[in-house]
């Protein structure tokens, strides 16, 4: 069916006007086919862009307030550090403002290595936020 549409683009585009919407249009899809083929070839392929632009959109807010912050060098740790736990939090199942409370409320206790790697994401218990 892709290959009889992409016939159908070629013959058409040579009877429409190029500076026309239309021929726009054409181009575009001719351009994109590839794309489209391969999209259809494999099934795990997603055609939406959705969950990645989701995934990062918590970034690109928060550029916004590392404006502020007292030097490019502090701004890019503190982001990279809290967006770290967060999405590390995210990818582990955790509720990210309940691993923060809990983070915040037991990190002043930590003294070793041990201490710091059992505050991880990884080994936040739902029920610790009970406690």
């Amino acid at each position: 069916m892709l290959e009889t549409f992409k016939a159908w683009l070629e013959v058409n585009i040579l009877k429409v006007p190029k500076e026309t919407k239309t021929h726009t249009a054409i181009q575009y899809r001719l351009n994109q086919l590839a794309k489209l083929i391969r999209y259809c070839e494999d099934g795990r392929l997603n055609i939406s862009n959705v969950a990645a632009e989701n995934a990062i959109r918590a970034f690109v807010i928060g550029r916004k307030g590392w404006l502020f912050a007292d030097t490019p060098q502090g701004a890019h740790a503190s982001g990279a550090t809290h967006y770290s736990l967060i999405e590390t939090a995210k990818a582990n199942g955790v509720e990210p403002f309940a691993y923060y409370a809990w983070l915040l409320k037991e990190l002043p206790y930590a003294e070793t290595v041990e201490d710091f790697e059992n505050l991880l994401p990884w080994n936040f218990k739902k029920s610790d936020s009970d406690q």
